[in-house]
Formats: C-alpha cells, structure tokens, sequence
C-alpha cells in the first residue's frame, strides 16, 4: 500500500453516537458496550484507582518470615500474643474471601461501565492476594489451619460480624430489576456495608491490634503483610465509596432522607459488632492499649467513614488516640528488614501513601 493510498484512509467517526454511547455509560442500567469499550473513559476515577491498585502490587512471598518465625519459637512471645496472630489469620482467611465474592457475584453482576468492570475485578485479584498471604504465615510458623477455621467459625463475636455481611451479600444473588428504587436502594446497601462497614471499619480493630505488635519489633513480617493490605483496603474503601456517591448522583430518587438515616443506622450496627468482638476477643492490654481507646478509635473511623460520603457522624467531635497508626501505614519506602537498605517496593508511577483520610 502506497502512502497516496493510506492519506485517503478515514475512520469516519459520528459525534452525535460517539456522545450518545458515553451517555450510556452508567454505574447500573447502563447500555453493554460491544466488545469492551473501555475508552473514552465515563467514571476516570475508577481507572485512576485501578492505576494505583497494579502499581502496588505485591506478593506474599516477596516478605520475608524468618524473624517471626524465630520469635514464634522463642520464649519473648507470650501465648496472649500469639492468639492475637491466631486471630488475626483466622478472622481475615475468610472475611478476604467474603469480600471478594462479592464483589464478582454481586456488585460486578449489576455494575455495567466496563471502567467499573476492571477495577472491581482488581479489587476481587486483590482479596485472593491477601488470603494467599494468609497461607503464607500459616505455613510459615507451622500453624495448623483447621485451629485458625476454628476461631473463625466458632467465635460468637466473629460469627455476628460474618452473618451480618453474609445474610446481605446473599440477598441481592437473584435477577434483580435494577430499574426499581428498592432494588436500587439494595446495591447501594450492600456496597455501604462492604465498603465502609466491614473493611472501612470492621476489619480496623484487628489491623491495631496486630500493628501494635509490629511496633514493638514483633513479627516483622506479618506485620509488613498487614501494611500492604492496609495500603489495598485504602483503595477499596475509596473505590466503593465513589460508587455508592455516583449512583446517588445518576439515581437521586434512592438518596432519601429516610435511605440515609437507614445507612447510619447500619453503620451503628457494624460498630457495635465491631466493639464486642474487641471486647469479648483482643486482649487489647496486653500490647500496651486500652479497651476505651480502642472502642473511640472505631467510633472515629466510622464518623470519617460517613461523613466521606455525605452522610452525617453518630458521635462527632472525636479524636483519632492513635495517631501513630498513619505514621506505620505510610509505606512508600521501606527499610529491608534484613538487608538494612532502603527499597521501593511500589512502582515509581504511583504515590502508594494511605491518605490520612482512610485512617
């Protein structure tokens, strides 16, 4: 083909279809694009979410363990802290499952942007990294898994706060037409409490817990673990929270009074499933905390938590008590553990800071 023959190739492009075509983007009761159609990009901030998730990949195996798997075996670990790392693995093995299937069964059912599409399918890669890592300290300090499925599934506190996502994420696994308000109103209950309930605040009480010992130099590892899907979560609470405010924005009719008071009031639930396990489960004293601290820590996530998405406080005017926990969870550079040098593990392209916000 000659060059006088491709200056007289064209792709005739229509503007009033391209236009219409991103018009049927929507968040649910969208149009299905043919093949992909990813761009022109409707929601960029899923895309720019995306965009940080890849860059701070990481994998479980990358992390060293040998510290904490001396530590495991040495007389300077008692057996209360022992049963925090017990519980830790337990609760999150499963919990990082819950949140993953439903994202795929669930939100990516009824979502139709592809933009939403992709990051949701990320957020879902991003669950099977953290229980992979999961495996990883099982194996590693020679745990025996059915002890961690036990806790699981045998502590009262840990079932109450499974069965209150579970019983949702399964009510909405049927045809649902997305046209009525109160199937509508449904989905945006359902990403509310996986977003902001269950890892925007339930999973908080645990993540203290167990970066409290890492502060004082114990189990490394685990700990370093525990900072990345820290890092992860940031991105997911930030990812469903700008869902839940985009179908308000295209679905106003959802967004009553009635609907938002309903929101806090669940809100109010997770945290107080959150305060009974803390209570009934963490022996929160034994890594230098108190029981009070801890139970205003939840009450000061979950205010942020409602107020990022318009939505009014339960206690107001509450402070964070440990302020220490955004200085652990900034981890764009980090010091090897054993070579003493400082690396990147994030990608150059992506800033990798938890905004203090998530905190």
């Amino acid at each position: 083909m000659t060059t006088a023959t491709l200056d007289k190739l064209t792709i005739p492009v229509d503007p009033v279809k391209a236009e219409q075509i991103l018009a049927q983007k929507k968040v649910i009761g969208g149009e299905r694009i043919p093949g992909f159609g990813l761009a022109p990009l409707k929601y960029p901030w899923a895309y720019e979410i995306y965009s940080n998730m890849r860059a701070n990949h990481w994998e479980p195996e990358d992390i060293p363990m040998q510290k904490d798997v001396e530590q495991w075996r040495s007389d300077e670990i008692s057996d209360v802290e022992r049963w925090i790392i017990k519980m830790g693995i337990g609760y999150f093995s499963a919990a990082e499952g819950i949140v993953g299937d439903n994202m795929i069964h669930v939100i990516c059912e009824f979502v139709t942007a592809p933009e939403l599409e992709l990051v949701f399918r990320r957020h879902a890669h991003e669950e099977n990294i953290h229980a992979d890592s999961l495996v990883y300290m099982v194996s590693s300090l020679g745990l025996n898994p059915h002890e961690c499925e036990a806790i699981f599934e045998g502590v009262r506190t840990v079932q109450e706060k499974t069965d209150f996502v579970v019983a949702n994420s399964r009510s909405l696994r049927r045809d649902m037409d997305m046209s009525l308000l109160e199937n509508k109103q449904a989905l945006a209950r359902n990403i509310f409490i996986f977003g902001q309930c269950m890892e925007g605040t339930q999973f908080y009480g645990l993540f203290g817990m167990i970066l409290s010992l890492y502060r004082q130099n114990k189990f490394p590892g685990i700990g370093q673990m525990f900072r990345y899907t820290l890092r992860d979560e940031s991105n997911h609470i930030e990812l469903l929270r700008n869902l839940l405010r985009d179908i308000a924005a295209e679905n106003p009719e959802i967004w009553t009074p009635e609907f938002k008071e309903e929101l806090r009031q669940t809100m109010a639930q997770a945290i107080q499933l959150e305060k009974n396990f803390i209570r009934d489960c963490l022996p929160v004293s034994a890594v230098g905390l108190n029981i009070e601290d801890f139970h205003q820590y939840i009450d000061y996530i979950a205010d942020r938590r409602l107020v990022t998405c318009g939505l009014e406080p339960l206690v107001g005017n509450v402070s964070n008590p440990f302020p220490w926990l955004a200085e652990m969870i900034d981890i764009k550079k980090e010091q090897n553990f054993f070579e003493g040098r400082v690396t990147e593990y994030q990608k150059s392209t992506a800033l990798g800071n938890i905004d203090d916000d998530e905190l």
